[in-house]
């Protein structure tokens, strides 16, 4: 099972999960995340990433199911490949998220040319 690669010109792009590989650990890649994404809808998890509680107001469970998996996939094939170990993303920092909520300042110019 790996992603599929999409690299050009030495940019590497990896796309979907390949139905090349093990069936049995495609189907229980998504049934974890299916319970991920149960376990979160009824308030009983860990407080999840923004990324994922703002895919689930966009899209359906069940293509969020899949892009969890094929998450969880890429981040088993880096460690795998490369031998470390997982470390969880820090939260990001408050000025981020403050920024993030103000208006899109890239339509304003602030340099005339």
């Amino acid at each position: 099972m790996t992603p599929k690669d999409h690299s050009t010109a030495g940019k590497v792009r990896h796309g979907v999960i390949t139905r090349a590989g093990d069936e049995i650990l495609r189907s229980v890649l998504v049934v974890g995340a299916t319970a991920v994404i149960r376990q979160l809808r009824r308030g009983q998890s860990a407080p999840a990433s923004p990324w994922l509680v703002e895919l689930l107001k966009r899209k359906p469970p069940k293509l969020v199911a899949v892009a969890l998996a094929n998450k969880i996939a890429r981040i088993a094939w880096k460690l795998m490949g490369t031998g470390e170990s997982y470390k969880a993303p820090s939260a990001r920092p408050a000025a981020a998220c403050a920024f993030r909520d103000q208006p899109d300042m890239r339509s304003s110019r602030v340099f005339s040319w």
